[in-house]
C-alpha cells in the first residue's frame, strides 16, 4: 500500500512539473543573435527569454517562418543552413545545409512545403516541412549562356504558389508547388533592372518588387497573371540628385494600409505613399534618414520606420490618418528590426550595438521592457504563421 501511495505521489509530482512547463505556442517568438549563430525563444506577452538555441551557423541575414500549428520555427541562415526548431522542447529538431549562400525562405499555404531562395547556387529549392527532405530544385537559369541569377524576394502566395525575383536576370517567377516534386514555373521577363526584394499584399493579390537598377517598382497581379508585370512609379525622383545607398531597404518591411502602400525610397530620406487603386504617388514623407523597414501596426493606424547607418539609432512613427511623422525615438545604437505584438499594443526593437531588445508601448511611446540579447537582428513572432506572404 505504501509503495502504491509513493508511486501515486511521484506520478502526481511529474504531472505537476509537466503542467508547470506547459507553454502556449501563440505566445512565442524568436530573436536572432546574428554574430553568435544563436536564437532566443521568447515569451511575447511577459516579455521574457525562455531559452537559447546554439549551433545555427551564419545568421548574418537570417529570417524565420513558422509551421501552421506554430510549434516549429524554420530558420534560414546566410550559409545555406535550414534549421527546424522545436519551440516547445527548446531544441533543433532537424538541420541541413542546402546551399552555399541563402537569402531567405517561405512556407506553403498548406504548411507542408518549405521553399528556400539561394544566391549560391542561384535558384529555389523545395523541402518537405516535416522531414526537410529535398523535393525539388529550380535553378535560376537565364539568358542564352545559362547563367545563374541570385534569387530574392521569395514569398508564399495563395494557390500553393511561391513568387520570387531574379536579381541579375531582371525576371519574376511564379512557382506552382501543388506537386512539389514537379513544380511548374511561369517566367516574367524584362520586368525592370535588378529587382532586389519584394512584398506581397496582405490579401495575397499583388507582388511588388523594388528595382535597384532603375526607378520604380515591378508589379504582378496574381489574380490576373496573364496581364504580365507592369512598372509603376517609374517617374519618381528621376530629376533628383542621386545619393549613396548605405543599406538596401527591405521590401518585406513595406506595408499596405487601407488604400495606400508605404514604400521606403532607395537612398533617400523619405517614405513614399502610393495609391494602390491606380499606383500613383500620393505623398513623399520626409524622414530622419534612409529607411530600411517601413512596418505598419496591425490596426493600420501607425507606420514605424527604422533607418540605415548613420541614422540607425533613430525610429520614427507616421500617423496614417494625417500622413505625417508624429514621433521620433532614440531607442539605442543600431536598431535593425521591428516586430509588433499580434494586436499591436507593443513593438519589439532589436538594438544590436547595445546588445538588447527594447519593447515600446505603441500608444504612449514609452519603453516598457528590456531584454538582454547578443547582437540581435531579426525578431519574429509566431502569429506570422497565419499571415500570407510572411
Amino acid at each position: 500500500m505504501k509503495l502504491l501511495a509513493s508511486a501515486l505521489l511521484s506520478a502526481l509530482a511529474v504531472a505537476g512539473s509537466a503542467c508547470a512547463d506547459l507553454r502556449a505556442t501563440g505566445d512565442l517568438g524568436v530573436v536572432i543573435e546574428r554574430e553568435a549563430g544563436t536564437i532566443q525563444i521568447v515569451n511575447t506577452t511577459k516579455p521574457a527569454m525562455l531559452s537559447r538555441i546554439e549551433g545555427l551557423g551564419d545568421l548574418s541575414h537570417a529570417s524565420v517562418v513558422f509551421s501552421r500549428d506554430q510549434r516549429y520555427a524554420y530558420v534560414f541562415g546566410r550559409d545555406g543552413g535550414l534549421s527546424k526548431i522545436d519551440l516547445l522542447q527548446d531544441k533543433i529538431d532537424k538541420r541541413i545545409v542546402q546551399a552555399g549562400n541563402s537569402i531567405g525562405g517561405a512556407i506553403s499555404q498548406d504548411g507542408k512545403v518549405i521553399a528556400v531562395s539561394n544566391y549560391t547556387p542561384g535558384g529555389v529549392k523545395l523541402f518537405d516541412a516535416e522531414t526537410l527532405e529535398q523535393l525539388a530544385e529550380i535553378p535560376a537559369v537565364y539568358g542564352d549562356d545559362n547563367k545563374l541569377s541570385k534569387v530574392v524576394g521569395l514569398v508564399d502566395a495563395p494557390g500553393q504558389r511561391f513568387v520570387c525575383s531574379l536579381f541579375e536576370a531582371n525576371e519574376i517567377w511564379l512557382i506552382d508547388a501543388k506537386n512539389p516534386r514537379q513544380p511548374g514555373v511561369k517566367k516574367f521577363k524584362e520586368v525592370g533592372k535588378q529587382p532586389y526584394d519584394a512584398l506581397l499584399s496582405p490579401d495575397g493579390r499583388y507582388y511588388a518588387a523594388g528595382l535597384f537598377g532603375e526607378k520604380g517598382l515591378a508589379l504582378l497581379d496574381l489574380w490576373q497573371p496573364e496581364q504580365g508585370v507592369q512598372q509603376i512609379l517609374d517617374d519618381y525622383g528621376k530629376d533628383d540628385e542621386q545619393l549613396p545607398v548605405y543599406k538596401m531597404p527591405h521590401l518585406e518591411g513595406w506595408t499596405m494600409v487601407g488604400d495606400w502602400l508605404f514604400v521606403p525610397a532607395v537612398g533617400r530620406h523619405e517614405v513614399l505613399v502610393v495609391d494602390k487603386h491606380d499606383w500613383t504617388l500620393v505623398k513623399r514623407i520626409p524622414l530622419a534618414g534612409q529607411p530600411v523597414f517601413v512596418s505598419a501596426r496591425p490596426d493600420g493606424r501607425q507606420v514605424w520606420v527604422n533607418f540605415a547607418f548613420p541614422d540607425n539609432q533613430t525610429v520614427q512613427v507616421i500617423d496614417v490618418k494625417d500622413l505625417n511623422t508624429v514621433k521620433t525615438l532614440q531607442p539605442g545604437k543600431a536598431v535593425l528590426h521591428m516586430e509588433f505584438s499580434p494586436r499591436g499594443e507593443a513593438v519589439w526593437l532589436a538594438v544590436r550595438d547595445d546588445d538588447r531588445i527594447a519593447v515600446y508601448d505603441t500608444e504612449t511611446f514609452a519603453e516598457t521592457s528590456r531584454l538582454p540579447a547578443q547582437k540581435p537582428s531579426g525578431i519574429f513572432f509566431t502569429d506570422r504563421a497565419n499571415r500570407i506572404g510572411w
